[in-house]
């Protein structure tokens, strides 16, 4: 399958001053931005900075960024599945996972997250896929935002359908142990039919659910 990728932009306004939010994002530019320190949600910043330009690279990868001038200050990616998770077993060529979504605190409130989705479907190329989401509540930052768990879960799903993406049921057990988490999905509008039975499918393996 051929992976086209269509850069896109927008600016919005903070009060600390304006965001750029653009992408798909070439690797090497991704390498020439600074990082900023408080993307700490999944690992070190260096880590992830070298995780995010190792995607970028990827045929089906894509990072959308937020940048204040040359720092990077939010990001989304979107690459396959990860080999050990049930969503790759179909071996789907046309199936992406939004695997992190990221933005500093400072920047928490005003629609980042939300406008970060919205650039990244700009791309038409994203009708082609079936692009997923797994929200699980032990990834969610509920001791810096204050909120709940079910506060953190709304907020979620808003930012998520800012992007298409909405709820879908499914059996996979880790998000079924708890009734806060979630599989979210967009189905692009050129996804042929088997395409989605085949999603179906993986949603549900115990066929008495389904």
């Amino acid at each position: 399958m051929e992976h086209p990728k269509t850069y896109n932009a927008k600016e919005i306004k903070t009060p600390y001053g304006p965001l750029i939010i653009e992408g798909p994002i070439k690797a090497e530019k991704l390498a020439g931005l600074e990082f900023h320190h408080d993307l700490v949600a999944f690992r070190q910043p260096e880590q992830q900075h070298k995780a995010l330009i190792e995607i970028a690279a990827l045929s089906e990868g894509r990072i959308i960024i937020a940048r204040n001038r040359h720092t990077i200050v939010g990001y989304v990616t979107y690459l396959y599945p990860d080999p050990l998770e049930r969503w790759s077993e179909g071996k789907m060529k046309n199936l992406i996972e939004l695997g992190a979504i990221e933005v500093i605190p400072e920047y928490r409130g005003y629609s980042v997250g939300k406008n970060l989705l919205r650039v990244s479907m700009m791309d038409d190329a994203m009708e082609d896929y079936i692009t997923i989401t797994t929200e699980y509540y032990w990834h969610w930052d509920l001791k810096g935002t204050g909120l709940n768990v079910w506060e953190y879960r709304k907020v979620m799903e808003k930012m998520m359908n800012a992007g298409g993406l909405e709820w879908y049921a499914t059996d996979e057990p880790e998000i079924s142990s708890h009734p806060a988490n979630c599989l979210m999905a967009k189905i692009g509008k050129r996804v042929d039919q088997d395409s989605i039975q085949q999603f179906d499918q993986l949603r549900f393996k115990n066929r008495f659910m389904y």
